[in-house]
């Protein structure tokens, strides 16, 4: 069982550091429905839409700047007024409660007013330490959310695991020196991580006097 770690087997972390929606929380009916609509609404391209990098990246990406502004107010307009079918993932509140304030934080893509009322529909026992896109100057896949949940937890970034869904968030827990275990909760192509696992009910967190580690369920 061990194999399925790669590796992580028998590694020793000081904290748990979590990505939000697809690794603990299920959103994708919001995400589906609320981006649906606005690429409907911009006469946008779908296949465009990034999982794991900020929204506001994308609108830039995708709408000219006479239009950025009003869009960007629409995609968050949908994503606020949605939370039907925001569910936690498997494994999600045991990996939390398993953790403490001192060992986990969360560091997501989404804004700090749109993590919140997703934090509250899911109703999992979120961490002290949460990151969000409007806490860092520049979101996944830069390393900065990341670091700043390291930071704010008083631990090394090196002494970390990240757990993600997506890419984007991946390379940016890389390039913070961050060790790696990728969810195929979302994405249907290759993960590029120390280990990938389904979800969170594959694998088990505990604490112990080193640190925290983790083994397979």
């Amino acid at each position: 069982m061990s194999e399925e770690l790669g590796a992580l087997a028998g590694r020793v972390f000081e904290a748990v550091l979590f990505d939000s929606d697809g690794t603990l929380i299920d959103s994708t009916p919001v995400v589906e429905r609320a981006w649906a609509r606005w690429t409907e609404e911009f006469g946008v391209d779908d296949t465009d839409i990034h999982h794991g990098v900020p929204v506001i990246e994308i609108v830039s990406r995708l709408i000219e700047p006479a239009r950025r502004s009003r869009a960007l107010a629409r995609i968050r307009e949908l994503e606020l007024g949605d939370v039907d079918g925001v569910v936690p993932l498997p494994g999600a509140v045991d990996a939390l409660t398993a953790l403490d304030a001192a060992t986990s934080a969360i560091a997501t893509s989404c804004d700090r007013d749109l993590m919140e009322v997703r934090l509250a529909a899911s109703r999992i026992p979120a961490p002290p330490v949460v990151v969000t896109r409007s806490d860092v100057e520049h979101g996944k896949p830069h390393p900065d959310p990341w670091l700043l949940a390291a930071s704010g937890l008083g631990v090394d970034p090196a002494r970390c695991l990240v757990v993600e869904d997506s890419q984007a968030g991946l390379d940016a827990a890389r390039a913070a020196g961050c060790a790696t275990l990728a969810l195929r909760t979302t994405c249907t192509g290759e993960l590029d991580a120390d280990a990938v696992v389904e979800d969170l009910s594959r694998v088990r967190f505990a604490k112990g006097p080193e640190g925290v580690r983790i083994t397979p369920r």
